[in-house]
């Protein structure tokens, strides 16, 4: 085993004072031992990257959707880097054309497509900022980020502008026109205009502006964009990014991929289907036209999310945890589904092929024979030319990294980060197996360090260190747009508090272990950190989803949960129940089934008795984006699950204080 450690440590601890708590020793990654990573100082802006793409590769394939045609999607059709840039410049006049200044903002809003990108590089032309609107936003958040980022013209796919008429009579003091996507009806446009708003067609819009002869010059601290993240609670903060934000970002990734042999070039393609309003995407998406790759675009129906894959045959490949969650269970539910010498075999292969890992094999050399004829069939369901595969946005739980970095015929590294600090914070190495389950060090452009949360029982300064993620470095947010009040509540003394829990490894890589306000006490004094519980249940291969909840006032745990389908009618079978999926998550039986499993899950993976479940609600509609539930990462929405579920809720108490809850 690797016994490399991948930080050294830069500053020493200091200890509680003037009621601030202890905080561990600042920590670099090794590969910055001697300074933080010093950026190019030919890029000034992401427009740097893509103008020199350009320039470089100016027949290469960049931005591909699939041609609909008589309502089937057929193969990907491309645009060059060359056709997209003059594309580009000539959005980029007609914004300028319409009196919009550098330092200006402009919204984009709808899912990921061409025309998305090509707004953001106009803006980028011109030093303008962006603004990413999520495509699941209701009316009063887009209402909110219209106004108080003051928006001057919105981008935005046709499907929006509808929803956008009711609320641009509160929004017309800054407003000036809305650009569709595509085309615009004339009914629609008429509507627009009667607010005394312009409303265009890309077309149309794209042939407004007059020849520009010199673009603004760009600086790294100009403002590049403000994301709006919707987070779990309360309304959206707009997090200031810098140029040299997102150029220390786009570096840190060229960095971690060259410590793992694979550089993304001209020849790779990126299947882009994460959201654009995200950042991850957005640094993902800018390293790959750095490098002349090519980005094709889902259809924005997650029904045929991997029928795109297939089509595109991309080599890149992002996720967040719920996705890899959803290839992991289905492979899974294929293999159990399989002959018993099909199922032997691939656990044969699979145990051949992790001891291989876990003895230092980069994963091109574990097994090529395994790989051939037994995970072969697990590539060619993502397109079968995956070469790199990238997780983030929250923690991808241990068993889920070890299946996909197995059987995946591709190296697999999953990172930390949040808006605030412009994608990855730590990444792990992807050859690197002893990382598996943690994030990894340090990226080259920042120092961490943990600061002690007493009340959760975290201590810095321990011989397992534990505590609040603090960070300082280039690739920082700016703070929150008008609301320095927030900005000061998470810097302190020049560090970001991300509010996630952190536990140093020794090797130097950082494990997330809870978050800072996702924990209650129960009436009897015990603390819970229920991320760790839902991530625990989870693994249960019953569950779809799970929700759990407790508050002060109550000694014990219940949860709403969105069992597997097949699961449920597995069980259906075998004990003579008939009925639908919806019928059966209404069955006591069915729900004593699922908390038992759930609870046994939860007692193997070391759960102490008041972490059990003493009542569950089966649910068989999926916890949604459109119904508010999650974030467009998936992370769950506490308040608003609570609200949606509070009668169940309620009722749960209820019958298990009764001693009837089944």
């Amino acid at each position: 085993m690797d016994k490399t450690v991948y930080t050294v440590k830069v500053g020493e601890a200091t200890p509680a004072a003037g009621g601030r708590p202890a905080a561990g020793p600042v920590y670099r990654s090794i590969y910055a031992k001697d300074g933080l990573m010093r950026l190019p100082q030919e890029i000034h802006s992401p427009w740097d990257f893509f103008s020199g793409a350009v320039k470089k590769y100016p027949k290469n394939r960049m931005l591909g959707r699939r041609q609909v045609s008589e309502g089937k999607a057929g193969d990907y059709v491309w645009q060059t880097y060359e056709q997209v840039y003059q594309k580009v410049i000539q959005i980029g006049a007609a914004i300028r054309g319409f009196g919009v200044k550098p330092g200006a903002h402009c919204a984009i809003y709808g899912s990921n497509c061409p025309e998305w990108v090509m707004a953001m590089q106009a803006c980028n032309s011109q030093g303008i900022c962006y603004v990413p609107l999520y495509d699941t936003l209701g009316q009063n958040a887009v209402e909110f980020i219209l106004d108080h980022a003051e928006i001057s013209i919105a981008f935005m796919q046709e499907s929006k502008i509808k929803s956008i008429v009711a609320v641009l009579p509160k929004c017309t003091a800054h407003i000036k026109a809305i650009v569709s996507f595509g085309d615009v009806t004339i009914e629609l446009k008429r509507e627009v205009e009667q607010l005394g708003v312009s409303c265009f067609s890309w077309e149309e819009f794209s042939t407004m502006g007059e020849d520009i002869q010199e673009l603004p010059k760009k600086q790294k601290d100009d403002i590049c964009t403000i994301m709006y993240t919707s987070g779990t609670t309360g309304e959206p903060k707009g997090v200031i990014i810098t140029n040299r934000a997102i150029v220390a970002g786009v570096t840190t990734t060229e960095h971690l991929l060259q410590l793992t042999d694979k550089v993304v070039d001209e020849y790779d393609s990126y299947f882009s289907y994460l959201p654009l309003a995200h950042i991850f995407d957005q640094v993902i998406g800018n390293y790959c036209i750095s490098k002349g790759a090519s980005i094709g675009f889902w259809q924005g129906d997650i029904r045929y999310l991997m029928e795109d894959v297939q089509v595109m045959k991309p080599t890149i490949f992002c996720g967040v945890p719920r996705v890899y969650d959803r290839i992991y269970t289905g492979i899974n539910q294929k293999i159990q589904s399989g002959g018993l010498i099909a199922k032997h075999l691939f656990q044969y292969a699979y145990n051949y092929k992790l001891g291989n890992l876990m003895n230092g094999f980069k994963q091109h050399e574990a097994s090529p024979f395994f790989d051939k004829i037994v995970f072969s069939k697990i590539k060619e369901g993502l397109g079968g030319r995956i070469r790199l595969m990238l997780s983030g946005a929250a923690p991808l739980p241990r068993h889920i990294e070890e299946f996909m970095r197995v059987t995946s015929c591709s190296v697999l590294a999953q990172g930390y980060g949040l808006t605030e600090s412009c994608s990855g914070c730590f990444t792990s190495i992807a050859n690197v197996i002893s990382m598996i389950g943690t994030v990894g060090p340090p990226v080259t452009a920042v120092e961490a360090r943990l600061e002690s949360v007493p009340e959760m029982g975290y201590d810095a300064l321990s011989s397992a260190p534990r505590g609040e993620i603090c960070l300082r470095g280039h690739t920082l947010f700016s703070g929150y747009y008008k609301r320095p009040d927030l900005t000061e509540e998470v810097f302190s003394d020049g560090w970001f508090h991300t509010g996630d829990i952190g536990e140093w490894q020794p090797d130097g890589t950082m494990k997330i272990i809870d978050r800072k306000k996702n924990i209650f006490k129960l009436s009897q004094g015990e603390y819970v950190a229920v991320e760790v519980l839902e991530s625990a249940y989870a693994q249960s291969q019953l569950a779809a989803s799970v929700w759990v909840y407790g508050n002060s006032f109550e000694s014990f745990l219940v949860a709403v949960v969105v069992p597997e389908k097949q699961a449920i009618e597995d069980w259906a079978a075998l004990n003579g129940k008939s009925g639908d999926y919806a019928e059966l998550c209404n069955d006591p039986k069915a729900r004593r089934y699922i908390q038992d499993e759930l609870n046994q899950t939860g007692k193997k993976l070391g759960l102490r008795g008041f972490e059990m479940l003493r009542a569950v609600h089966l649910e068989p509609v999926p916890f949604s984006i459109d119904k508010d539930l999650i974030t467009p990462t998936f992370k769950l929405k506490r308040p608003q699950l609570l609200k949606h579920y509070k009668d169940r809720v309620d009722q749960l108490y209820k019958d298990a204080k009764m001693g009837t809850a089944q």
